[in-house]
């Protein structure tokens, strides 16, 4: 399962999440954005920080590590790029903290005892997610993160739950966004299951997802499917012309090579890359999809 991705998703949509996981959060959890930096000299790329607004002036920066599979060097690494971009960002930071998020402590790397200063500070918060409690007594967003965690068996009732939960608490449109989220963990669970199984597994059905709805609000085809079924061929180009403006309102405009080979992707493809974008957080990872098929 591709955990990272759906957690960093998560942390974009509500980087409040993160400190919902700590017992002492800060006074101003709410002005914190999630991003990705790039430290040089060495060049480190750290994927989960949480930095206040420059205008918000000196302030904690928080490192978030999800790790779901054992890494015997992990410490070794996080503290590293830690230290080096709080080294270099001295002068916009006032201290650091990292939160590194585990499914249970079995993934947790063996050998600590060369960081268990750090590991049993205040300044390294380990989250065990098996160790939160009950899936449906936790916040909203906490959950999404839990259900990763839970056994296929019993994944697809905490899965309907929290769909309905969504539709009780949380407006358009950001309940739009984790029923997206629900489906894509789901996705991945069941890798051997297509996206229309998984949500008929959950009750939904594909016209709820972002990119169908958006491909019908614009009025350029009658959807995904009856398109497919039908097989016609303007169908195929709307469905090129949607994915190209879902990827230009991400990225940027799209260059000329990458348009043609959109549009000249099949039916099923481009079904497959309307799904795949969602994934997508450069125009890299757009080429490289394009190239393995």
């Amino acid at each position: 399962m591709c955990r990272d991705s759906i957690f960093y998703k998560l942390f974009q949509q509500s980087p409040t999440l993160l400190f919902e996981l700590l017992t002492e959060p800060p006074s101003n959890a709410g002005s914190y954005r999630f991003d990705s930096v790039a430290v040089k000299e060495p060049k480190f790329e750290i994927d989960g920080v949480f930095i206040l607004p420059e205008n918000q002036g000196v302030g904690t920066v928080y490192f978030c590590e999800v790790q779901f599979q054992k890494d015997e060097q992990l410490y070794e690494r996080v503290f590293a790029e830690s230290s080096l971009y709080f080294y270099r960002n001295r002068a916009r930071f006032s201290d650091w903290q990292a939160v590194i998020i585990y499914p249970s402590r079995s993934i947790e790397q063996s050998d600590i005892y060369p960081h268990r200063g750090l590991l049993n500070s205040e300044q390294v918060h380990r989250v065990y997610l098996n160790e939160l409690g009950d899936i449906r007594q936790l916040p909203l967003w906490v959950s999404l993160m839990v259900l990763t965690t839970i056994v296929e068996e019993q994944a697809p009732e905490e899965a309907r739950y929290l769909l309905t939960r969504t539709e009780l608490e949380v407006s358009q449109p950001l309940s739009r966004v984790i029923i997206e989220l629900v489906t894509t963990i789901m996705v991945y669970k069941f890798e051997k299951l297509s996206r229309i199984e998984v949500e008929s597994m959950l009750g939904i059905t594909l016209k709820e997802t972002r990119v169908y709805r958006e491909i019908k609000e614009e009025g350029r085809v009658e959807g995904r499917v009856e398109g497919r079924v039908e097989g016609r061929e303007e169908g195929r180009e709307a469905m090129a012309n949607a994915v190209s403006r879902q990827l230009t309102k991400r990225f940027g405009e799209l260059s000329l090579e990458i348009r043609l080979q959109i549009s000249a992707l099949s039916f099923p493809v481009l079904e497959d890359l309307s799904e795949a974008l969602l994934d997508f957080t450069n125009v890299a990872d757009l080429r490289a999809w394009l190239e393995a098929r």
